[in-house]
């Protein structure tokens, strides 16, 4: 038992050590013995617990779904609408983005040319603001003349862009940019009776 809580351990260490790599220096440039440094675990330790970088990398995204669907799941509050709860998905995730490394390693992976991906978590979030949107449309939030696909395209696209121009500047991924886009894009998509009801900043808890 003690072995195997130290293994469990050891894994995580790399997952989470690899994922800071990965975040500072690209897939292409990292180390694995600067990663095995950073966790202070042997190389031996390392190729245990996976193959190659390519693995590690894998894990990492593996690992950073979890985190994804942590802010995808999170309960719409009672009486909110469905685009309340698209706004608060991607304020959620560009607040998981500011402190969680896992996270933003596994998103900017998918971008990666030099390795298959393993788990494509843009995809993931794409698919989500796609059923959300359906959802809206069908009860009726949305304005008649909104085309589903037009939405998915405009929040999908904001949201990888804040996710990318915030690597170098975390203010694209604070509270305040997110709501300044929905303040923009929200007059084009919903009833104007309904705009005062939408909490652009986000109804969840920091």
């Amino acid at each position: 038992m003690v072995k195997q809580e130290r293994a469990t351990r050891t894994r995580e260490t790399l997952i989470r050590s690899a994922a800071e790599v990965f975040d500072r220096e690209g897939f292409s440039a990292a180390s694995l013995s600067v990663i095995t440094s950073l966790a202070g675990v042997s190389n031996g330790a390392l190729h245990f617990h996976f193959d190659n970088k390519i693995a590690l990398a894998g894990a990492v995204e593996e690992k950073a779904l979890i985190s994804l669907q942590a802010v995808t799941d999170a309960c719409v509050p009672v009486g909110a609408s469905r685009v309340q709860l698209l706004v608060d998905a991607t304020q959620g995730l560009a607040g998981a983005l500011r402190g969680d490394v896992v996270l933003r390693a596994g998103l900017a992976l998918g971008g990666e040319s030099a390795r298959p991906v393993h788990v494509d978590l843009r995809e993931h979030w794409r698919c989500w603001v796609a059923e959300a949107v359906k959802h809206a449309k069908a009860e009726g939030e949305l304005r008649p003349e909104v085309a589903e696909e037009d939405v998915v395209t405009a929040v999908v696209a904001a949201t990888v862009g804040f996710e990318v121009l915030g690597v170098r500047d975390a203010e694209w991924l604070s509270t305040a940019t997110v709501g300044r886009f929905w303040r923009l894009l929200l007059p084009t998509l919903v009833p104007r009776g309904s705009l005062r009801d939408i909490e652009v900043e986000g109804t969840r808890s920091p």
